[in-house]
């Protein structure tokens, strides 16, 4: 595991927080196009991810990059999850957290 570029994990509420930093969530994948992937995090709202994601693009993934705004992610590292995903789980440990 690489440690020396640590990630916060974050849902979309916590996104605003960390502008600027470099973040991961888990998404379902809602649509794409033209390098634009809108997804549903966590907490049910709506992200947006920007950047290469990888072919065929799963129904769940978890994304790291840089959160560029509010609302919106710069992915650099793409990682499918597959097309059923506990999403409640992730939900809880961000709430623990």
């Amino acid at each position: 595991m690489d440690t020396s570029n640590p990630s916060v994990f974050v849902n979309a509420e916590l996104l605003r927080l960390y502008v600027g930093r470099r973040v991961r969530a888990v998404i379902q994948v809602l649509s794409e196009g033209n390098g634009v992937i809108f997804g549903k995090s966590t907490d049910d709202n709506q992200i947006t991810v920007k950047g290469s994601p990888p072919f065929p693009l799963s129904k769940f993934v978890e994304v790291i990059g840089i959160a560029d705004t509010d609302k919106s992610i710069r992915a650099d590292v793409w990682t499918n999850f597959g097309d059923s995903f506990g999403m409640l789980s992730s939900s809880i440990m961000l709430t623990l957290k």
